[in-house]
């Protein structure tokens, strides 16, 4: 009986469509988590191909793995250049536990 050969599950693999990414994108600002977020940035631009999104957002390819990494603290402006190179929009809406 031979093993089974399994490697790493990257969803960067699974971002086809644009719709694809901004429901995945959707999820993660869902959560409120800004490590997720970033993450989920990181996964997107890694699917779009990293090295372009980081000339159309401004920033160097190296500067912009970091910031989206797990270790990455990104600043605002940084998410909203990421965003905008990526082709996607947030969208804010009122919370259902909102008073």
């Amino acid at each position: 009986m031979t093993k089974a050969k399994t490697r790493a599950w990257d969803p960067a693999e699974h971002l086809i469509t644009d719709e694809d990414m901004a429901a995945y994108l959707e999820a993660a600002l869902q959560e409120g988590d800004s490590a997720l977020i970033a993450a989920a940035l990181g996964d997107i631009a890694r699917a779009k191909g990293m090295s372009q999104i980081a000339r159309d957002a401004g920033l160097g390819r190296e500067s912009l793995y970091k910031a989206l990494s797990a270790e990455g603290n990104p600043e605002f402006a940084t998410i909203m250049k990421v965003i905008a190179a990526l082709g996607l929009r947030l969208h804010a809406s009122p919370s259902s536990t909102a008073a």
